[in-house]
């Protein structure tokens, strides 16, 4: 049945968290998180509580590997609220941003997925990544993640707006610094290089949702 560290350990790799994503979230260091992990200390009391809740599990599986047989329905699901935000305040969003605390009237999407607290969505514009992502879409960044090969972002390239791109490496200039491309899916639009103009990752995309009916 393993151990609660190694049970720990699997609940936050299948929830695509970091140890320091689930220590923020819980008040407690990285550190903390992984003597967890490595059965060097137990989570007591409220941390206990707080643990399983936010990994949607009961902690008599944390603890045991096993539900307690007074608690047979299923564990709960936690939906976390992403805000969907404009183009202008995303090319203004950063790690450190807590999308919990916007001022004014916000829309939020939900999800059932595990992402840091400064998440965001947008919804995409413009033909620059048809025919994968069309207007209306809505995407999901998490500024915590680091892009790699493949992946999609949400960068700023100059003004004050920010832009939605597919993020391509290549290499390491002479200063040590990553150079990259965004690169739109639609051919008629221009590929941006990071060796050429400054460009800042904001975060990559992490989920993209799509109306099957439109008005």
């Amino acid at each position: 049945m393993g151990t609660l560290g190694t049970r720990l350990k699997e609940l936050r790799k299948q929830r695509k968290l970091t140890q320091g994503q689930l220590g923020k979230a819980l008040g407690v260091s990285d550190v903390t998180v992984g003597y967890w992990e490595r059965d060097l200390n137990v989570p007591g009391g409220k941390s206990l509580t707080k643990l399983a809740q936010y990994l949607g599990v009961s902690e008599g599986f944390l603890l045991y590997g096993r539900e307690d047989e007074a608690n047979v329905g299923p564990a709960p699901v936690a939906a976390q609220q992403i805000p969907i935000i404009s183009y202008v305040q995303a090319g203004a969003w950063s790690a450190e941003c807590d999308a919990r605390n916007l001022d004014g009237t916000v829309d939020y999407i939900l999800t059932s997925e595990f992402h840091s607290r400064c998440t965001f969505a947008l919804k995409v514009k413009g033909k620059s990544m048809e025919p994968d992502f069309v207007e209306g879409d809505v995407i999901i960044v998490d500024p915590e993640l680091r892009p790699g090969p493949g992946d999609y972002v949400v960068a700023k390239n100059g003004g004050d707006e920010a832009t939605f791109k597919k993020y391509r490496a290549r290499g390491v200039s002479e200063s040590g610094e990553e150079i990259f491309e965004l690169v739109p899916l639609n051919e008629d639009y221009a590929v941006r290089n990071s060796a050429k103009e400054k460009i800042h990752i904001i975060g990559v995309v992490v989920e993209h949702r799509r109306m099957m009916r439109r008005k």
